[in-house]
C-alpha cells in the first residue's frame, strides 16, 4: 500500500476528506482538505492508496474535481482547474509544475522535463519526482515517456498510462478533422 499523503503543519488542524469514484480507468481515490486536492490515486493498481481512519468519507468537497474528471474521459476537458494542495521537495513540485505545462495529447521525454526545471543532466530525478506524483491525470504524468519514445513506469500501472494517451489522442485526432 502507498503512504497517504501528509498536511503541513500548521496553527489549525484541516479535516481531510476523502472519496473514491469510478471511472474508465478503474476506482480513484480522492483526497483533500479545504486548502486543496492532495492525491488522486489509482485503487485498482499495484499501489493502492491507505485510507485512514481519520479522514472523513464525503463526496462534496470534491464536486468540482469530479466533475472535471468526468469532462476528462469524455473528451470535453483539456485542461484542470482544481485547487491543488501538493506536499513535495522544491524540486518535485517544479517538476509537478512542468508536468501541468504538458499540452493535453502530447508526450515529453524525461529529459526535457530535466531542461525545462534547470536540471538538465536529472533525468532519473524527474522520473523520480514524476513517480510521485501525488495527483495523477490533473498533473499529468502520463504524458511522460522514456527519451526512446517508448512507455516507462506509472504508478496505476502502463495499461492505464496508454489507455489515458489513447483517449487524450483519439480527442485530438478527432478536433483536427
Amino acid at each position: 500500500m502507498t503512504k497517504p499523503p501528509v498536511t503541513k503543519k500548521s496553527s489549525k488542524k484541516l479535516e481531510i476528506s476523502y472519496w473514491i469514484s469510478p471511472s474508465p480507468v478503474g476506482r480513484l481515490l480522492l483526497v483533500g482538505n479545504p486548502d486543496g486536492l492532495q492525491a488522486l490515486q489509482f485503487q485498482d493498481g499495484a499501489h493502492p492508496l491507505d485510507i485512514l481512519p481519520t479522514w472523513t468519507r464525503s463526496r462534496e468537497p470534491f464536486h468540482a474535481a469530479l466533475e472535471q474528471l468526468k469532462e476528462y474521459f469524455d473528451g470535453s476537458r483539456t485542461r484542470f482547474q482544481i485547487a491543488l494542495n501538493l506536499q513535495g521537495t522544491s524540486f518535485q513540485r517544479h517538476v509537478w509544475k512542468a508536468l501541468q505545462r504538458i499540452p493535453y495529447g502530447r508526450t515529453v521525454s524525461y529529459g526535457e522535463i530535466a531542461r525545462q526545471v534547470g536540471s538538465p543532466k536529472a533525468s532519473r530525478a524527474v522520473g523520480a519526482a514524476n513517480g510521485q506524483n501525488p495527483v495523477s491525470i490533473i498533473v499529468p504524468c502520463h504524458r511522460v515517456i522514456g527519451a526512446n519514445g517508448h512507455l516507462v513506469g506509472y504508478g496505476g500501472g502502463l495499461p492505464i498510462k496508454t489507455a489515458l494517451l489513447e483517449l487524450e489522442q483519439h480527442q485530438t485526432d478527432k478536433k483536427s478533422l
